[in-house]
């Protein structure tokens, strides 16, 4: 099993560095010029933080940011790996310093539609380069992890709990539920946003194949649609006959196809299909990945 060298893991942890640092930029960015002006927060830890800027002085935002988030830094360090607390500190540090000398940034605060949009899509999109490069700047996300472990809840369900009760706070103090329903909209523009970013924009599927048919049937898939796959080995539970599965990540925009091309060689296959945020690929595996593409993209031009 190869290893890396010295030179390429300083590479490694300076490009994951370098990522966190343009993520806590941008996203104290956001803050400071389209959701503080505009009496908006975030969920989480972020939010608690603006609720108290905004009552005790928007300059302290990035104190009660570091405050309010050791305690789940303590919580990572003893119940999670030490290698990620080292990420999530560094994250939280810059995006604590970037708020603090972006205090003078001027601010957005014509449309509450436009800081919203703009804001959440921004503040998404940093928060998720923060995750895509191992870091985090949420407190609340370690603590939904820990109940996640414990007593079973998912952590999805976890956080949405924490930040209904953020929101409502928010309105109740402020005796304003227009401000609590805006800063809603935002949370939820930069989820998605910060969704996108970590996922990615392609839409990829994992497809098992089960029938009768494996061989013939992956010859005319890699030929009509220039996809790899991978033979399974399995066993039918009620006939105890040995079989292939095949397993197949295809792109959702060939989706249909693929079952198109199932089903017309095998009307008595079986297909399981499920969503994949992301998938890997060694040098060797993408560069095969690109010439299937590239031969893929030709022979439509021909068929064209």
């Amino acid at each position: 099993m190869a290893s890396k060298t010295l030179s390429q893991k300083i590479r490694s942890h300076f490009m994951h560095y370098l990522g966190i640092t343009i993520g806590a930029f941008i996203a104290a960015a956001a803050l400071r010029v389209f959701l503080v002006p505009n009496d908006l927060i975030d969920g989480g830890v972020i939010g608690i933080s603006l609720i108290l800027g905004r009552l005790y002085g928007n300059a302290y935002i990035s104190f009660f940011f570091l405050i309010l988030n050791l305690p789940f830094v303590y919580l990572a360090y003893r119940y999670i790996r030490r290698s990620f607390v080292i990420h999530m500190f560094a994250a939280m540090v810059l995006f604590a310093f970037f708020l603090w000398i972006l205090q003078r940034l001027p601010s957005f605060s014509a449309d509450s539609l436009e800081a919203i949009v703009i804001g959440g899509a921004l503040l998404g999109a940093g928060a998720g380069l923060i995750i895509r490069n191992g870091g985090c700047t949420d407190g609340t996300e370690i603590l939904a992890i820990l109940i996640n472990r414990t007593k079973g809840f998912t952590v999805g369900q976890v956080i949405f709990v924490l930040n209904v009760f953020i929101f409502t706070a928010y309105g109740w103090i402020f005796t304003d539920w227009h401000i609590a329903l805006r800063s809603l909209m935002t949370y939820v523009v930069a989820f998605k946003t910060m969704d996108i970013v970590i996922a990615g924009l392609e839409e990829l599927k994992s497809v098992l194949i089960m029938c009768s048919k494996p061989d013939k049937l992956s010859k005319i898939i890699t030929h009509e649609l220039g996809l790899g796959l991978t033979f399974i080995k399995g066993k039918g539970g009620y006939s105890g006959e040995d079989r292939d599965i095949l397993f197949i990540i295809v792109e959702r925009l060939d989706l249909a196809e693929l079952k198109e091309i199932v089903l017309r060689e095998d009307p008595t296959a079986f297909i399981a299909i499920e969503n994949l945020h992301e998938v890997a690929y060694g040098k060797a595996a993408k560069a095969i990945s690109m010439r299937r593409k590239n031969r893929r993209s030709f022979s439509n031009a021909l068929k064209s």
